[in-house]
């Protein structure tokens, strides 16, 4: 506990949390059924993001060696996840989101303001909530890597599967099946790519794998 409490760590979540709230803002400024007034909202964002930034930046380094923001990235490690992120992108393109788009419509934008609010908070909350965080807190009570990758992608695939528990109507069972596949690969990809090149990687892959909705955005 005593990383946690560093005011360097300290001082580097706040400013890391007051970022994840401003990049939260437009997409509950677009969010037309939330029950509770913007402002509230991203109090509570900015918050809980200062105790998730706070396990990356205490934690991360420590016990993986690695750094949280690698600038000097390697070009083969940077051309593996561009390659690997249009992939990604295109199949769920292709072939899973036509289907999905009329289970979860909020998650398909219909312009370019709402496109840009859904990577912002893809980038800036979700990672952060999904694998940057889960993975600093696991490697701090597990001490392995494998295992924390494990956890970490086990964790995004629960909360996935809520998601999906949610929807008024159930999803086919091979679309279902392709769908946990996707995220179990895609959630051990992240995690490989997180400790080889840091956050910076991993916000490059979001926006490649959010970028395949330009395709479908019918304005401005």
């Amino acid at each position: 506990m005593r990383h946690l409490l560093q005011p360097r760590v300290l001082n580097l979540a706040v400013a890391a949390a007051l970022v994840s709230a401003l990049a939260s803002y437009p997409r509950l400024s677009l969010w037309l059924k939330r029950s509770n007034p913007v402002w509230y909202l991203e109090g509570m964002i900015f918050l809980c993001s200062i105790v998730l930034w706070s396990f990356v930046f205490a934690w991360h380094t420590h016990y993986t060696r690695r750094p949280v923001f690698a600038l000097k990235i390697e070009p083969r490690l940077f051309s593996a996840v561009t390659l690997v992120g249009i992939v990604a992108a295109a199949v769920f393109h292709q072939w899973l989101d036509p289907s999905l788009r009329g289970g979860i419509p909020e998650e398909y934008p219909a312009d370019l303001a709402h496109w840009l609010a859904q990577l912002l908070f893809a980038m800036f909350l979700s990672q952060l909530f999904l694998l940057f965080a889960p993975f600093a807190w696991l490697m701090r009570l597990c001490k392995n890597r494998r295992a924390s990758a494990c956890l970490t992608v086990l964790f995004g695939v629960c909360v996935f599967g809520m998601r999906i528990q949610s929807l008024p109507t159930p999803l086919p069972p091979l679309l279902l099946t392709m769908l946990f596949a996707g995220k179990i690969a895609m959630g051990f990809l992240a995690v490989c790519f997180y400790l080889r090149g840091g956050v910076l990687l991993i916000w490059w892959w979001t926006f490649l794998f959010e970028a395949r909705h330009l395709f479908n955005l019918t304005g401005n």
